[in-house]
């Protein structure tokens, strides 16, 4: 049954239809925002996939060229690979659709996102999360929704609700809120050092503000929606349970106090083989049952002690930080080196500087653009004391370097005063808890130990959540057992003074604004703390880039002298590159960026390309090069390419009655410029040059 809604939300008309599209799905949804189109569509299984303790559900956002009117690239001309972009969407999308699927939900899911349309004023990740809540909500499928989303930006210190694509430049802010209407599900965004109480005030407008879009997917399911399918989790076996829990007695609290990440694992698997095999004589052929029990009594022993106790598994308060170290200069031959190490999550970070022909060029839907500042996190296995294929990055991989990317680049220093290409690597050496916090921390000290001229510092820090009816724990800095056995993974990095990049996931269905405020300012407490370890390993920039990375001076020169340096197919910047070993860049706007480690042969790139474009003063003494005699008077070349006219009369203090007298063609000789006029004739002097030089004893400069 086709069905179509449509409201106005923030001047642009944001429409939900169905029954029209992909009518096999178990829910298909055609939203449309401005001129930006998206299919989101959604199929569940019937059947629950075998020996799973988790949720199947993929999520895909599939971006096709056709939807800006382009063809693509590469020798196949289709699409291929997914970009970095449609693997942070579909990233986003699966953070806010996740934790509403009821619990113990295993049948397979799959939700496909795909743009049709788009008019490069709205982005289409935020409609996309929109349509693909609206789809499992017109579906039959079991999910706690509607969840719906906003991007919040800030232009002249007013909050702005989906901001324009042009008017990202004008923002300090960018913040995508998912939510449901009693409680935020979902954040994801960046911003320029903003306060914590802009972010809090960012949150709880977007909450306000969404509350049309609930209701039209309401109303659209009214109209179309399937009854929900009955889905009954499987409950433990309460015999079980009683002979589990009298099975472990104290050996479940010896084996957790256990120090140490690795240690604690062992002794936890030890035991959990040990009583899995003790009852399976009583419990025949239920050893699945019997470990998820096992998981059961671990969790809710954690759970509890943290609640009751305010003691976590290592022992810590709630508000602690594990021991931090951090040191600079690790290695010798990188441009910039860190290692940071956070408890038993360890990371070097390392800086290499490049040039503009270093640039990454993006391809993307939306246009395309060149990025100077790339950060790369690599997650291998043995930071977690396993044995797996090395592949291409993941899309965990990708997430975390964009998130770590973002907290660091609200305070690299504008091109015009730092034109270098910046790549920073992360290489996680050990993981228990938020290795993408010490990525941001890491990727801070080694910029500044490149002497790249950061604003300020930035820090990072995961906080968690244990939620139990009305009792709620706030935890700083956790670690990977409290995020997986948590509520809430919410990540802040900032500097000092504001928050830069902000990122959270939760697991019970949504998050209060108490609990956020609390998070948040608790992050605030944790994030000085660490900048003050930071700080002692660095305290600021390097006044000066590594011995071994390239240095980079910039000119200006007019853009009509451009050709000049380029000369007749590239002629003369290819000799001025082969003679000195520079590399130089010429940009349209008549910005040349020369690089080169050796400073000898920079300085004579730059004399060279001055002399080349370097234009004649009046009244300045130059040491030229007579290239033609005529009756009246000689030509000589002052600069390259630039000659002017000596008049005999201007040759000397005598009377002059032939040229050849005083000059021929080839001779070297001091003129001083008289006069250029509008076509710009130059008149030359030799008599005034040589007067001016004997009277001042100055020194000409002399023509290449």
């Amino acid at each position: 049954m086709f069905r179509k809604l449509e409201i106005d939300f923030h001047g642009r008309k944001l429409s939900l239809e169905t029954g029209r599209l992909a009518k096999q799905a178990h829910g298909s949804v055609l939203a449309q925002y401005g001129e930006t189109v998206v299919l989101a569509t959604v199929v569940s299984a019937y059947t629950s996939r075998e020996k799973v303790d988790f949720l199947p559900l993929t999520v895909d956002y599939l971006e096709k060229t056709f939807a800006a009117g382009k063809i693509p690239g590469g020798f196949f001309k289709r699409e291929g690979r997914p970009s970095e972009k449609e693997i942070l969407t579909s990233r986003l999308i699966d953070r806010a659709m996740r934790p509403l699927f009821p619990k113990g939900y295993d049948k397979e899911t799959q939700l496909i996102v795909t743009v049709l349309s788009v008019d490069r004023e709205n982005d289409p990740d935020v409609l996309s999360l929109i349509a693909a809540s609206t789809a499992l909500e017109i579906s039959d499928i079991p999910h706690d929704g509607p969840v719906a989303a906003v991007r919040m930006g800030r232009i002249g210190g007013k909050l702005v609700v989906n901001p324009l694509r042009s008017q990202m430049n004008e923002t300090d802010l960018s913040l995508v809120v998912a939510a449901k209407p009693d409680s935020i599900v979902m954040l994801e965004g960046g911003a320029n050092i903003v306060e914590e109480e802009v972010i809090l005030e960012a949150f709880f407008t977007a909450h306000e503000e969404i509350a049309p879009i609930f209701e039209i997917q309401r109303e659209l399911r009214r109209m179309v929606g399937k009854p929900k399918r009955e889905f009954k989790p499987r409950e433990l076996d309460p015999a079980m349970v009683a002979a589990m829990r009298e099975r472990l007695g104290d050996a479940l609290e010896v084996a957790l106090a256990t120090p140490g990440k690795k240690e604690r694992s062992a002794a936890l698997y030890d035991l959990e083989d040990r009583v899995v095999a003790d009852l399976s004589a009583r419990f025949p052929e239920a050893e699945n049952d019997l470990r998820a029990v096992y998981e059961h009594l671990m969790r809710e022993r954690v759970r509890r002690v943290i609640i009751e106790e305010d003691r976590r598994i290592d022992d810590r308060r709630s508000t602690e930080i594990r021991q931090l170290s951090a040191t600079v200069q690790a290695l010798p031959r990188t441009h910039g080196s860190a290692i940071f190490t956070r408890g038993e999550t360890q990371v070097l970070a390392t800086v290499t500087l490049g040039t503009s022909s270093d640039e990454q060029k993006i391809d993307a839907l939306l246009g395309e653009h060149y990025k100077k500042f790339m950060l790369h996190y690599n997650f291998p296995p043995f930071s977690t004391g396993e044995v797996k294929f090395l592949r291409g990055p993941s899309r965990r991989e990708i997430g975390h370097g964009a998130l770590a990317e973002r907290a660091l680049q609200a305070v690299l220093p504008p091109e015009d005063q730092f034109p270098y290409t910046i790549r920073v690597v992360s290489e996680v050496l050990e993981s228990n808890g938020s290795s993408s916090m010490a990525t941001v921390c890491g990727g801070s000290l080694a910029l500044m130990d490149a002497g790249v001229p950061v604003k300020a510092a930035v820090a990072g820090i995961a906080m968690g959540l244990v939620k139990e009816g009305d009792k709620v724990r706030v935890l700083t800095d956790i670690l990977g057992d409290e995020d997986h056995l948590g509520d809430m993974d919410f990540k802040v990095a900032g500097t000092a003074t504001g928050v830069t990049a902000i990122q959270m996931d939760n697991k019970v269905g949504g998050i209060t604004r108490d609990v956020m405020r609390q998070a948040l300012h608790q992050a605030r407490d944790a994030r000085l703390f660490v900048l003050d370890v930071m700080h002692k390993a660095l305290e600021a920039p390097r006044k000066e880039v590594s011995l071994y990375a390239p240095r980079i001076v910039t000119l200006h020169i007019k853009p009509d002298k451009i050709r000049d340096v380029i000369g007749p197919g590239g002629k003369v910047i290819r000799g001025i590159v082969e003679e000195t070993g520079c590399k130089i860049d010429i940009e349209d706007d008549g910005t040349v960026l020369i690089a080169s480690s050796d400073a000898e042969a920079m300085e004579r790139a730059i004399n060279t390309i001055q002399s080349i474009t370097e234009e004649p003063e009046i009244g300045k003494i130059y040491k030229g090069k007579v290239r033609k005699v005529v009756d009246f008077g000689a030509f000589v070349e002052i600069l390259p390419g630039t000659d002017g006219l000596v008049h005999i009369s201007q040759l000397s203090d005598k009377r002059v009655r032939r040229v050849e007298d005083v000059l021929n063609e080839g001779d070297e000789v001091l003129v001083k410029v008289l006069d250029i006029d509008r076509s710009g004739k130059i008149r030359l002097s030799v008599r005034e040059a040589q007067q001016e030089s004997r009277a001042e004893g100055s020194q000409a400069k002399p023509a290449l």
